[in-house]
């Protein structure tokens, strides 16, 4: 029978908390009544985490394993995942049981309403200092403002998603996947249902730095704005009017009031604020350039190293070479699986002859 619910959880060296994901989420789902999947995408783990997936996929055939020949991100992982789901609606969840897998049946019931996503919102985060809030309530506005995609705040990847919308986001081929805007993007019919995230499982430790939190930021605004370029537009106006109006104060005091125009002390400053707007300015203009350099090369998105519990079924892929007895895969988003053939050798070109040399008869012969 073919699965109605769609889980789809990323693994990154999530080996100890597997177990207890799996023995939490089997029996919820089991209990709505729905034929369901479980797309485990193991992100390139260095831990057991592939083989503890694939031993569950051998005596479960309601769970699908795909392998990732090296860590891509989870974002990459969580797009891996949603083209090779067949349900009719898509729940992304994480595999740490920070997110109520309770919630579940709630979504599907508020599926079953009408909606065409539910989103899971959390509703306090009070594990995250005071600092970290502002900064998050802040970006939040500013992607409101910058952007025509509202992305809804304190909202993750945990909410349940219709075909039609994974469809079209299987269509989305960018490089950087902001997924919070990529599922904001095609719109259609939302609801919210809030939540307390619980304590990770064995109180394991968030991989988000200051650092990887701000470069998912800029990656937000960078992907889904283009007001970044835009607003040195306005920089350089208001720049230009008050320089002439410097110049003008400049002029009167000299002409008027014999006042001298300060001295080497201001102009430096001057030249060293307008020098670094410039730099920053070159440096919003180097991250769109470097998105147009990563799109142009066309690399795919990621590469599968095994998969287990598909069957005959193909992961959405095209196949590229082979790894020990399992085919390795390229990830090329939702497109039909196509066999990469080796081109066959160009045909002999025979080169045209040279023709002859006229003859010269010389005089007397």
């Amino acid at each position: 029978m073919a699965p109605v619910i769609s889980i789809v959880a990323p693994a990154f060296n999530e080996e100890r908390n597997l177990p207890a994901f799996l023995a939490a989420i089997v029996p919820v789902l089991e209990a709505t009544g729905e034929p369901f999947e479980i797309v485990f995408v193991n992100d390139g783990s260095r831990d057991n985490t592939l083989g503890l997936l694939a031993a569950a996929a051998s005596q479960d055939p309601r769970i699908k394993v795909i392998g990732l020949a090296r860590n891509f991100g989870k974002d990459i992982a969580l797009t891996a995942g949603l083209a090779n789901a067949s349900g009719q609606a898509v729940i992304p969840i994480d595999c740490d049981l920070q997110h109520p897998v309770e919630l579940i049946p709630q979504f599907i019931a508020k599926w079953r309403e009408g909606h065409d996503m539910v989103i899971g919102v959390r509703s306090k985060r009070d594990e995250e200092g005071p600092v970290r809030r502002f900064a998050s309530r802040s970006y939040y506005k500013v992607m409101k403002w910058m952007t025509t995609v509202e992305v809804p705040a304190n909202a993750g990847d945990f909410r349940l998603i219709d075909r039609k919308i994974v469809d079209v986001i299987n269509q989305m081929p960018e490089r950087h996947r902001f997924m919070k805007g990529i599922f904001a993007w095609p719109g259609f019919k939302v609801a919210a249902i809030e939540f307390q995230a619980n304590r990770r499982a064995n109180e394991t430790q968030s991989s988000w730095s200051f650092f990887k939190l701000w470069r998912f930021a800029l990656d937000g605004l960078f992907s889904f704005s283009t007001a970044p370029l835009k607003m040195w537009t306005y920089v350089g106006v208001v720049a230009a009017l008050g320089a002439f109006f410097y110049l003008a104060v400049t002029v009167v005091q000299k002409l008027f009031f014999g006042i001298d125009a300060p001295g080497y002390a201001s102009l430096l400053i001057v030249v060293l604020f307008f020098n670094a707007l410039l730099m920053i300015s070159n440096g919003i203009q180097g991250e769109y350039i470097a998105r147009i350099f990563e799109e142009v090369k066309g690399r795919p998105l990621y590469v599968v190293g095994q998969r287990f519990g598909f069957g005959e079924q193909p992961v959405v892929e095209a196949s590229a070479s082979a790894v020990d007895t399992v085919p390795t895969t390229v990830g090329v988003g939702a497109l039909p699986a196509t066999e990469v053939q080796p081109a066959p050798p160009a045909p002999r070109r025979e080169l045209p002859k040279p023709p002859k040399a006229p003859s010269i008869t010389r005089a007397g012969q």
